[in-house]
């Protein structure tokens, strides 16, 4: 096995955790990297030792990049992530793979139309917390999945992030922020969702921004901030739905999948460790489960390195771009159903994503 060259455009916030992956993974290195501001890009090159600077169009045309990481805010996403492909690369992208259905379409039929792979973030559902979850349900310990609720409430990142606005575009809020997260673990958990229906609201047209550099700058909201819906998924399981930025506190779980045997609390699916939580018929109380799989800390980075490893070996990658459309494909849905007041069909497929095998040691992807 060889190491796929990879060229990263966008340096901004998570850049970091991503230029570090090509020091961890053996089948990732990562040649060059780019940005609109090219100050940034040679910082984060100077930072993490990465040999090239270029603007996006250098390192789209560089034929020493293979894979191109988009690590670009959304509404880029569709538009470097098909240029990509044109110039005949795979990609992998930060979420979500597009900011509407029809993007995210073109670029999946692009990708297969020019013979390259293109997966997209979020990658966590690899980390072990939820591949031990996955392995949970797979062996049956709960038997089969009758439901699940899924919630991430807070008062959005208007506090703590540097340039926070595009969170209150359109394709942002806490449906396309969030949701990929929380939907790719359903899908990898229970499978593919076939009908969903919802509710969504804007409670705050306005925010504020209190974070450095841009303390005090209002920014108006553009997207939902408050949705819940409903997700009937094809295995005939049930989950109920929370996404939300307009909320000071809550206490709820971050998902649960209830089975007709037992319940099992998943770890924050935006995190890659545990805790995992079992509670089986029988029991007195919760038990808390060592967990079956590595990858606990933020590994960011493993989707692409395993994205590099099936490209060489010729399977299936598991961030795959079908997954990453389909949760694209849910997420529009929502807000749909809410404006039309029915339920809506969903059109696309995919397949679950085969697990992590056991026992890999740091930086492997496959036994």
């Amino acid at each position: 096995m060889r190491r796929m060259k990879v060229g990263v455009i966008g340096c901004g916030n998570i850049s970091p955790i991503y230029l570090q992956a090509g020091r961890v993974f053996e089948s990732i290195e990562i040649v060059a990297c780019a940005d609109l501001d090219m100050g940034r890009a040679r910082a984060r090159a100077d930072e993490f030792n990465i040999p090239r600077v270029l603007t996006p169009n250098q390192l789209l045309a560089d034929p020493e990049v293979e894979m191109v990481l988009n690590l670009t805010v959304p509404r880029a996403h569709a538009e470097i992530n098909l240029k990509a492909i044109e110039a005949g690369k795979h990609v992998y992208t930060e979420k979500p793979l597009a900011t509407n259905r029809e993007d995210g379409k073109r670029q999946v039929e692009a990708a297969k139309a020019k013979g390259v792979r293109i997966g997209s973030a979020p990658d966590t559902f690899l980390g072990g917390g939820i591949q031990t979850c996955r392995k949970l349900i797979d062996d049956g310990w709960i038997g089969e999945p009758v439901g699940a609720t899924a919630f991430m409430l807070c008062h959005g990142h208007e506090s703590w992030h540097p340039s926070p606005e595009f969170y209150y575009e359109v394709g942002g809020g806490p449906m396309f922020d969030m949701g990929p997260y929380y939907l790719t673990t359903l899908v990898n958990l229970i499978g593919p969702v076939r009908r969903v229906t919802g509710s969504a609201r804007i409670t705050f047209p306005e925010r504020v921004i209190t974070s450095q550099p841009k303390y005090g700058k209002v920014v108006k909201v553009e997207t939902a901030t408050h949705i819940t819906g409903t997700l009937d998924f094809a295995s005939g399981a049930i989950g109920t739905l929370i996404m939300s930025f307009d909320v000071w506190a809550a206490r709820l779980p971050c998902i649960e999948i209830y089975g007709t045997e037992g319940t099992l609390s998943v770890p924050d699916p935006n995190s890659f460790g545990g805790p995992v939580r079992l509670y089986r018929q029988g029991n007195r109380d919760w038990l808390e489960l060592p967990l079956t799989h590595g990858y606990t800390e933020n590994s960011r980075g493993l989707g692409a390195a395993d994205l590099a490893l099936a490209i060489q070996t010729g399977r299936a990658h598991r961030a795959s771009g079908d997954l990453a459309y389909h949760v694209l494909d849910v997420m529009q849905a929502f807000e749909e159903a809410s404006a039309t007041g029915k339920h809506v069909l969903i059109e696309s497929t995919c397949e679950r994503p085969k697990p992590l095998p056991l026992g890999l040691r740091h930086g492997q992807i496959d036994a």
